[in-house]
């Protein structure tokens, strides 16, 4: 029997997963479940050793053979080649350092903060595994030993956390860092290894139906945490969880009861002009001995200099037994409350949301904010949190919605 090359081009690409298969002169084929790839076995001072030498699917047999002689000439040297190997590594851009240029240039792209965390947290996280390997050696089996734990658990986040490796990835191919094919690219690759994730429904989020409102507020006044009085705001200003969040004091005019939002922490990138209900004005003023000279956020988290995490809130909703609540959803109890229940009339009610204008007609005769109007509009929405249900709320014009 033959000590090496006994392997075939045809049995690489057809041998049954779960086991090892020897090619002689300490090169192996590992066929896994998730993919298959080569290493060299050796014997280092009296102790085995192996050294991966990559994917069967980028690296063909007689390359494979050819990376097992170059170690087996290192090891007649007299020098470990895993050691070796590392050292070559070590002057190697690693994926880790790509994932962190990409990171820092979201940053810079993204005015959102939860946004640029998540884009960050995702990465660090899930990509431990290949962290500090070479770019140029991220194989198939890399990316799906990350994806695979989450992609049907978690969906969305695999499904984004693919498109951020491949993105990390691709940024490396661009500086000549990588030859080989992106083994994160979804529809000539991984679509062929991975179930297709059912479509989503996008723009829902879990909402309390609003006859339950004033029952929930009233549970919710109860609760002290810095959280409930952000959730609370939110409510009352049927705003964003990220514009709340990121509120800080110099917006805020308590004398005329307004709340300004700059355009940079806006989904539309436009300024919004907030009118803030007697209830919203009082949980800024419960919230005001909280300011402090090191911030102006109107609703600090525990970390200095940084506002309260939107986990807080969820926490908050889990603790209160709204488990399946999003803070987000609050904005859509607020959406059928007005149209079931009020006659305001609808381009109103969009422009509290901050909605963005999709009919160019619409958009073009809409030169103001309506301030005024949408401040009774959120008078009414407090009104009927507080439990006040028989307020009779009165009709406004629907005629244009300037002014």
């Amino acid at each position: 029997m033959r000590k090496t090359n006994r392997l075939t081009a045809r049995q690489v690409a057809t041998a049954p997963a779960g086991k090892r298969y020897a090619d002689g002169g300490g090169l192996y084929l590992n066929r896994k479940r998730d993919g298959a790839h080569w290493e060299y076995q050796f014997t280092w001072r009296g102790r085995e050793a192996v050294m991966g030498l990559g994917s069967a699917a980028a690296l063909p047999l007689a390359a494979a053979r050819e990376l097992a002689a170059s170690a087996r000439t290192v090891r007649a040297l007299g020098r470990n080649p895993l050691e070796e190997k590392r050292k070559g590594a070590a002057d190697r851009p690693t994926f880790g350092s790509y994932a962190e240029k990409m990171i820092a240039k979201k940053q810079a792209e993204l005015h959102n903060l939860k946004s640029f965390e998540q884009w960050a947290v995702t990465l660090r996280r899930h990509c431990a595994p290949f962290w500090e390997a070479p770019v140029s050696e991220i194989a198939t089996e890399d990316v799906l030993r990350v994806l695979k734990p989450i992609w049907t658990e978690i969906p969305e986040t695999a499904s984004r956390l693919r498109g951020r490796i491949e993105a990390v990835i691709d940024s490396a191919m661009a500086m000549g860092d990588r030859s080989s094919a992106n083994p994160a690219r979804w529809k000539v690759h991984l679509k062929h290894l991975l179930p297709e994730r059912k479509q989503l429904s996008r723009g829902h989020h879990a909402a309390l139906p609003y006859p339950q409102m004033p029952e929930f507020m009233a549970q919710l006044a109860t609760h002290a945490a810095i959280a409930a009085r952000t959730l609370e705001f939110a409510i009352f200003t049927v705003a964003r969880s990220g514009e709340v969040r990121g509120a800080r004091w110099p917006e805020i005019d308590s004398d005329g009861a307004l709340w300004t939002v700059p355009a940079e922490r806006m989904k539309a990138r436009k300024e919004h002009r907030v009118p803030l209900s007697s209830p919203a004005l009082a949980t800024l003023k419960a919230v005001a001995p909280l300011r402090t000279r090191d911030t102006d956020l109107v609703f600090p988290g525990a970390r200095a200099g940084r506002p309260l995490s939107d986990v807080a809130m969820l926490k908050l909703l889990e603790r209160m037994k709204y488990p399946d609540i999003t803070g987000h959803g609050f904005r859509s109890s607020f959406r059928d409350w007005a149209s079931e229940q009020t006659d305001f009339p609808h381009e109103i009610c969009e422009m509290a949301l901050a909605h963005a204008i999709s009919n160019k007609a619409e958009a073009a005769y809409r030169r103001g904010d309506v301030l005024e109007k949408r401040r009774k509009l959120m008078d009414a929405w407090a009104e009927y949190c507080a439990g006040n249900e028989d307020q009779k709320v009165a009709p406004i014009s629907a005629g244009r919605a300037n002014g």
